[in-house]
C-alpha cells in the first residue's frame, strides 16, 4: 500500500514538471554593422514582431540585465538610438520561419577590434580575453551566463553565432585569421563548459564580409574569413561585397542592411539546424 502511495505520488510530480522544454538561441557580435546603423525612418513599415525576445549588451550598457525583452530594434550609442541592422531582419524571417518564440542574446559596439593594438578601439573595449576588464568576449560570456539562468528550467538549444566585424582590424588584418579563430574557439569552450554540451565545439558561426565600396573593409579581413571558413566546416561566410551602403561609405544602408539579412537566413536555415516545423509561406525583401 505504501509502494503505491510513493508511485502515485511520484506520478503527480512528473505530472507537474514536465521535462526542460529546449528553447532556440541565437548569438550575435560584431561592430557597428552589427549593431545597427539605419535610421528607424528606413524600417520595413509592416514589419512587428511577436516570438524574437533578446538580450541586448553592449559593453558595460544592457538593457535588461539577465533578462529578456520583446525585439524592437535600438543601439546604445547617443543620438542615434533608433536604428536597426540586418539582423533585424534576420529575426523578422525567423518570426515566419519557426512562428513560436525564440531568444537572441546581441553583443556589440561600434569601433571595436580584437587586435589590442588597434588604439582607436572605442573606449578602449576589444573583442579579445587579454583586454582584461574591457573585454567585450568576456562581456558577452557573462551575458549569455546571466541569461541562461533567466531560460531556466527551459534549455537553451543555441543555433549559431551570428557575426559582423572586421572594419577596425584594419591595421592589424594579418593578424585577423588567428585573432577571430582565438575569439571563437574561446566562446565554443565557454558554451561547452556551461552547458556541459560537447556539441558547442562546433558551434555554427555565420559571418558576412564588407561592401566593396567599404572605406574600412581589409581584402586581408575577407581573406582570413575564407580561410577560417576552408579550416573549418562550422564557419560559414556571406558575401555582402554587392551590396549598398550609406554616404559614409561603411555602413549599410535600409537595402543593403535587408539583403544581408536574407543571405544570413538563408546560410543560417540552409545548415541542419531546424528542430521544428517551418512554414514555407514567408514574406521576404523587398517588404
Amino acid at each position: 500500500m505504501r509502494r503505491l502511495l510513493f508511485f502515485c505520488l511520484l506520478l503527480s510530480v512528473v505530472a507537474i514538471c514536465p521535462a526542460s522544454k529546449r528553447v532556440p538561441v541565437i548569438l550575435v557580435a560584431g561592430q557597428s554593422n552589427a549593431d545597427g546603423r539605419v535610421p528607424m525612418a528606413d524600417f520595413p513599415k509592416d514589419v512587428v514582431y511577436r516570438y524574437c525576445q533578446w538580450s541586448y549588451g553592449s559593453g558595460d550598457f544592457e538593457t535588461a540585465s539577465g533578462r529578456f525583452t520583446l525585439f524592437s530594434p535600438r543601439v546604445a550609442k547617443p543620438k542615434i538610438e533608433r536604428s536597426w541592422g540586418f539582423d533585424a531582419i534576420v529575426y523578422h524571417l525567423l518570426e515566419q520561419h519557426w512562428q513560436r518564440p525564440f531568444y537572441v542574446i546581441k553583443q556589440t559596439m561600434g569601433g571595436t577590434a580584437i587586435d589590442t593594438t588597434c588604439t582607436k578601439s572605442t573606449h578602449g573595449w576589444f573583442w579579445s580575453v587579454d583586454a582584461k576588464e574591457k573585454s567585450l568576449l568576456k562581456a558577452f560570456e557573462r551575458q549569455i551566463d546571466d541569461c541562461f539562468s533567466a531560460l531556466s528550467p527551459q534549455t537553451p538549444d543555441i543555433k549559431c553565432l551570428i557575426w559582423h566585424q572586421g572594419e577596425s582590424d584594419l591595421k592589424a588584418a594579418d593578424h585577423y585569421y588567428d585573432n577571430l579563430k582565438a575569439v571563437i574557439t574561446h566562446l565554443r569552450q565557454h558554451l561547452v563548459e556551461k552547458t556541459g554540451d560537447a556539441r558547442y565545439v562546433s558551434l555554427p558561426v555565420i559571418c558576412g564580409t564588407f561592401a566593396k565600396g567599404s572605406r574600412q573593409g581589409s581584402p586581408k579581413v575577407v581573406e582570413a574569413l575564407y580561410r577560417l571558413q576552408s579550416d573549418d566546416i562550422n564557419f560559414h561566410v556571406v558575401d555582402a561585397s554587392d551590396l549598398s551602403l550609406q554616404r559614409d561609405q561603411l555602413h549599410f544602408d535600409a537595402q543593403g542592411a535587408m539583403t544581408l539579412g536574407e543571405r544570413v537566413f538563408e546560410k543560417l536555415t540552409k545548415h541542419p539546424l531546424d528542430v521544428w516545423p517551418v512554414n514555407d509561406k514567408i514574406q521576404r525583401y523587398p517588404f
